[in-house]
């Protein structure tokens, strides 16, 4: 049992609601991205979401393509990314960190050595969103070798037979995609995301979580009553944005780092207002 499935069983059995905060590595740069990480711990993050920045991320809305235009601007690469999970650990060896992001820079990398340059590094499981569930043996098998989770995304659009090939390939938590749209879209319908995952329950014992559309605390408590925890992405990198500058540090205050990530404090009392896990 890896370090994120042991946490998933462990807030489950406590009744707690998983928080899960989605950044981009590298924005405005490296150093800001680990100060940002110790302080979403200390908010009440429970795993992190780490974003390796791509040209091209079709699966996300305007704010996070900024934040990812800025990373690359300020150089930072996958092996940026992977260097900052290390870094991170040498303070936080309980937090699990999820790396996300785009198949293009992994297969640069090559399969193996990913999954090995993860290991290393203290990565606990894998987001590629563009990576078709069905076609991802080479790399799930590279992951498996290294015990490193394969999360992957359930869309309210996916069909029923592709649902069966993402749950059985699917590791650590099932990522619910809330909406038809991209990353800060409004949240939809919350009666018919239950129903979905009501059916999503019935054929997995994967904790689910909640992403895309996420902005605020009344919106989080919403989504943590219908599921095992929520992803915040978005709203937290239109905050992000406001620091500004690239290159080390330029100047950015553990104050305004604090300011920054506060509203995940916020979201996490909301979340732990509701009661427990479903």
């Amino acid at each position: 049992m890896n370090r994120l499935e042991a946490f998933c069983r462990q807030a489950k059995a406590d009744g707690r609601k998983l928080l899960v905060p989605y950044l981009v590595a590298g924005d405005p740069d490296l150093d800001t991205t680990l100060g940002l990480m110790q302080e979403l711990v200390r908010q009440g993050a429970d795993i992190i979401e780490l974003g390796f920045p791509f040209s091209d991320p079709t699966s996300d809305g305007p704010v996070i393509q900024a934040a990812a235009a800025r990373a690359l601007a300020a150089g930072t690469g996958l092996k940026d990314c992977l260097d900052l999970v290390s870094r991170f650990r040498s303070s936080d060896t309980q937090t699990p960190v999820v790396l996300m992001g785009y198949l293009n820079p992994v297969e640069a990398m090559g399969h193996a050595p990913f999954a090995d340059r993860c290991f290393e590094a203290g990565v606990d499981g894998v987001l590629i969103v563009d990576m078709p569930p069905l076609e991802a043996h080479s790399l799930k098998q590279e992951l498996n070798r290294q015990a490193i989770d394969s999360v992957f995304l359930v869309a309210p659009t996916t069909f029923e037979a592709r649902l069966e090939g993402i749950i059985s390939r699917c590791s650590g938590y099932l990522y619910y995609v809330s909406l038809k749209g991209v990353t800060g879209a409004s949240l939809g319908d919350t009666a018919a995301v239950g129903e979905k995952l009501e059916a999503l329950r019935a054929r997995t014992d994967l904790p689910i979580v909640i992403g895309f559309g996420i902005k605020d605390p009344a919106g989080a408590a919403a989504m943590a009553g219908i599921a095992d925890g929520v992803v915040v992405g978005s709203a937290l990198v239109g905050k992000i944005a406001e620091l500004g500058g690239s290159g080390p540090r330029q100047g950015i205050e553990d104050s305004q780092i604090k300011r920054a990530t506060a509203m995940i404090g916020r979201i996490r009392k909301a979340i732990d207002s509701i009661g427990k896990n479903p």
